[in-house]
């Protein structure tokens, strides 16, 4: 079974969002959309739209979408069967996390890694 096939996401928190997402839209370039990040759509290499994208967003610090993660950060793993590889972490003695979603965007499922990060997985909807 294939087990991680991407990054589907990178979250990270901010003293002060609103300030943080206005420099990388001035100095970086980033479209930070209103929700407080955006999504890179995946090329080749020459530039030409491949299925895919990575969401990139910031959150204030103190919000506890990372809970019961300590870090400041969490990383979106893209999975292709998110319910085998669930049952296989859960099999290998991982800490994961009971609460799952499935939604319009896909399925998530979490597990707490040995430092104590809580990292997310995903798998996309049908044809993405």
């Amino acid at each position: 079974m294939k087990r991680v096939t991407g990054i589907g996401g990178i979250f990270f928190y901010a003293k002060d969002p609103a300030t943080l997402q206005a420099w990388y839209k001035t100095h970086l370039g980033i479209d930070v959309q209103t929700w407080g990040g955006t999504t890179f759509e995946w090329t080749d290499e020459q530039g030409n739209p491949v299925k895919g994208t990575t969401v990139w967003s910031i959150a204030a610090a103190d919000s506890h979408q990372f809970a019961p993660g300590k870090a400041t950060f969490m990383i979106n793993y893209r999975v292709a069967d998110l319910d085998s590889l669930v049952q296989t972490l859960r099999g290998e003695g991982c800490n994961v996390l009971e609460e799952t979603e499935n939604s319009e965007f896909g399925k998530f499922a979490w597990v707490i890694d040995p430092e104590g990060n809580k990292v997310e997985l995903w798998q996309a909807p049908e044809g993405q």
